[in-house]
């Protein structure tokens, strides 16, 4: 089965952002009054392969814990997804997408499901 990933990561509350302290400095030049709590963080995208969603979330967690983000000072929150049955075999238009979210939460706790 595949799965759709969307990991974001983020820096942890309390740790010190100074590109977001930087962008919020700037936005009132721009016109951009009234913004405030500017935080920066980085989203990565990508497809996996698993025989179920708690194995996708599980190859996932290590990823992030391994390589994706520094759990020291960053929180990765992951969204799985199934992917949709490719193009070729979809079903009629006007059909049910059989896409939807299996699995969101936060890098390295259990997820609950989510239904779209």
């Amino acid at each position: 089965m595949r799965f759709s990933v969307a990991v974001e990561v983020q820096l942890r509350p309390g740790v010190a952002d100074p590109q977001g302290a930087t962008i919020e400095r700037s936005l009132p030049t721009l016109g951009f009054d009234g913004v405030s709590g500017v935080r920066v963080g980085k989203l990565i995208r990508f497809s996996i392969d698993a025989d179920s969603e708690e194995a996708a979330r599980s190859e996932v967690d290590d990823l992030c814990r391994r390589f994706l983000a520094n759990p020291v000072i960053e929180d990765a929150v992951i969204r799985i997804e199934v992917d949709p049955v490719p193009k070729a075999a979809q079903a009629p238009a006007g059909a049910a997408d059989d896409g939807r979210v299996v699995a969101e939460g936060r890098a390295g706790e259990p997820a609950g499901r989510v239904a779209q």
